[in-house]
């Protein structure tokens, strides 16, 4: 392990401490190590450092969400005509073209890391209309079906159902039926963000039974999503005070559905069936920091549901490639979903004017088509304000409004991806 020059753990613990505002040394220490697994850092030294650094300017706009590199990501998986940029510290990574590309040309195709689909293919699935792995209507597809041999989930066919094995496992009704409150209660609110996470921290724990490869990999992965605390996304995106009981309410869920905190020191006889059943399947614990950066309350699981928050595709899907792409109010690319026979969930992404290698691909997150004001309040959503051209030239005149406008539809749909009802 190394040990970091001052100068880099500064930045590192300002970044840390402006999204998670609310955490305390322990916990502070607890996500610095999470975030920096290579680091060697103690917490005398960390305290050290942090008395250094000056407390930030009384409200002074959206936090700047932070993100990392991928360690070990192999992009030509998905296309040799990009590659990732760490731009700056505020800005983070990026995509950028590698070799030219033309209008029109499809850049990769990319299946999720993790799905948590629209609410009505979630119900289309529960009822078995729907692959519960890629979401493909069975409708529009003439495969025969493979189910898990446990519940009535359904799938295309028996790949879907093979892949299916990296998440569906602790999230089957027969398995491990203290998911189901969760899951119910997450459609109930219609809380992607929140089911989005149950996906990705059931991958985690799988992947860390397959073994310490396949843990490090989709740990990294899940680490690279850039992430802002709730309590901030919150706070700017609605200026309004965070439901913080429903958080709560959530996190109980979410700790009952994966048996937290978990009893391996229990003797097996006063295990219950379905704790033996979920510990069959878990086989190991996670390593410690790992447990906390999902588990914690503060660093684990609110920071948890700003990543998901932040990441997720309109579909509801996490993309690794995907999720490098950054926000242009003149976007040079798009995102579909095109294989609606065969692979629903799955996206395409495709160029929308001509790239010239080096230059950065973008999406946009907000409408292209609004004015100024109302792009600029929609993105206070993902904590940054834009600076793109386009920007700068139609926002020279620009004044805050007295009061926040309302979002419409758009803030509806946020609100029930934060959790803030």
């Amino acid at each position: 392990m190394a040990s970091p020059g001052d100068d880099e753990l500064q930045t590192a613990l300002t970044q840390l401490k402006a999204a998670n505002p609310a955490l305390g040394i322990p916990k502070l220490h607890a996500l610095l190590r999470t975030e920096y697994p290579d680091w060697a850092v103690s917490e005398k030294r960390m305290r050290k450092v942090l008395a250094t650094i000056a407390p930030p300017e009384a409200d002074t706009g959206p936090p700047h969400p932070s993100s990392q590199l991928v360690e070990g990501l192999d992009i030509a998986q998905w296309t040799p005509r990009v590659d990732v940029r760490l731009f700056d510290k505020r800005k983070g990574k990026g995509l950028v073209a590698t070799q030219k590309i033309k209008a029109g040309e499809t850049i990769w195709l990319e299946d999720p890391f993790v799905i948590a689909p629209q609410w009505e293919i979630y119900d289309k699935q529960r009822a078995g209309a729907a692959c519960s792995l890629c979401t493909t209507l069975f409708a529009h597809s003439p495969e025969a079906r493979a189910r898990c041999p446990h519940c009535p989930a359904a799938f295309c066919n028996a790949l879907c159902r093979k892949r299916a094995d990296k998440t569906h496992p602790l999230l089957c009704a027969a398995q491990n039926p203290s998911s189901m409150p969760l899951l119910r209660w997450a459609r109930s609110k219609e809380w992607l963000a929140l089911h989005a996470l149950v996906q990705c921290t059931a991958r985690v724990l799988l992947a860390n039974a397959a073994g310490e490869a396949a843990r490090a990999a989709d740990w990294a992965v899940v680490r690279g999503f850039a992430v802002l605390g709730m309590e901030e996304r919150a706070k700017y995106s609605f200026r309004a005070e965070p439901d913080r009981e429903t958080w709560k309410s959530a996190f109980e869920l979410f700790c009952a559905a994966f048996h937290r905190p978990r009893r391996e020191e229990a003797p097996a006889k006063n295990l219950t069936d379905e704790e033996r059943r979920v510990a069959a399947i878990l086989r190991k614990p996670l390593p410690a920091e790992i447990e906390s950066a999902l588990f914690d309350y503060d660093a684990g699981f609110l920071r948890g549901l700003g990543r998901m928050s932040l990441n997720l595709e309109a579909h509801g899907g996490l993309y690794t490639l995907h999720a490098h792409l950054n926000h242009g109010c003149a976007p040079n690319v798009s995102v579909r979903h095109l294989d609606q026979r065969h692979a629903l969930s799955r996206i395409t992404v495709k160029a929308l004017a001509d790239i010239k290698p080096g230059q950065e691909l973008l999406i946009t997150y907000v409408n292209p088509a609004t004015g100024y004001a109302e792009r600029r309040a929609a993105l206070e959503a993902w904590g940054f304000v834009c600076q793109c051209a386009r920007c700068a030239e139609e926002g020279r005149d620009w004044a805050p409004p007295a009061e926040p406008e309302g979002l419409g539809d758009l803030a509806s749909e946020l609100k029930a991806g934060l959790g803030v009802m």
